[in-house]
C-alpha cells in the first residue's frame, strides 16, 4: 500500500492545527476583570425584599434582590483589566426595602484570581473574585451553592 506525503499536512489542515504551532485558533468570548456575588432570591424574603449593595475598592453597584422563583440572582463590580494579581476590599450590604434597616453587613479581602476564557495563549486575560451573599454568614464561599430550590 502506497502513502501519500501529503496525508499528514492534509489532516493537519482539517483538523485546524498548525505544523508550527503558531496560529492556535482563539475563540472570542469576551469578559471583564470584576468581582462578583451571587445569591438566592428567596434568602431574602419575597420579591425584591432587599436592596444588595456591594462595594469594591471603592466603587459601587447595587440592585433589588430579584424573585424568590427565581434560581439565584447577581451582582458585579467591574475592574480594570491592568488591576492584576491583586487584593481588593470588598463590602456587601443588604439593606430591607421595606424599612430600610441592614439585614447583613460584611467585608472582606478579595484575592483576584487570573482567568483566561479563551484559553492561556488568547486574549482577554481577566482577574475575579466571587462570593455568596449568605443572610446569616454574609460574604462566603459560592462553592456548593445549590442554585435549584
Amino acid at each position: 500500500m502506497r502513502r501519500s506525503p501529503l496525508t499528514p499536512l492534509l489532516a493537519a489542515a482539517l483538523t485546524g492545527c498548525s505544523l508550527l504551532g503558531q496560529d492556535t485558533p482563539c475563540t472570542e468570548a469576551d469578559a471583564d476583570s470584576q468581582v462578583s456575588v451571587v445569591w438566592r432570591p428567596a434568602d431574602f424574603g419575597g420579591r425584591d425584599a432587599a436592596m444588595i449593595r456591594l462595594c469594591v475598592d471603592g466603587t459601587c453597584e447595587e440592585r433589588t434582590s430579584g424573585s424568590p422563583d427565581g434560581p439565584f440572582a447577581s451582582l458585579s463590580v467591574q475592574l480594570p483589566d491592568s488591576i492584576g494579581a491583586s487584593t481588593v476590599p470588598v463590602r456587601l450590604t443588604v439593606t430591607s426595602a421595606k424599612s430600610g434597616d441592614p439585614v447583613v453587613e460584611d467585608s472582606t479581602r478579595a484575592r483576584l484570581t487570573e482567568q483566561h476564557p479563551n484559553g492561556t495563549s488568547c486574549p482577554p486575560t481577566t482577574w475575579t473574585a466571587t462570593f455568596r451573599a449568605h443572610p446569616g454568614k454574609g460574604l462566603t464561599s459560592p462553592e456548593g451553592m445549590k442554585l435549584q430550590g
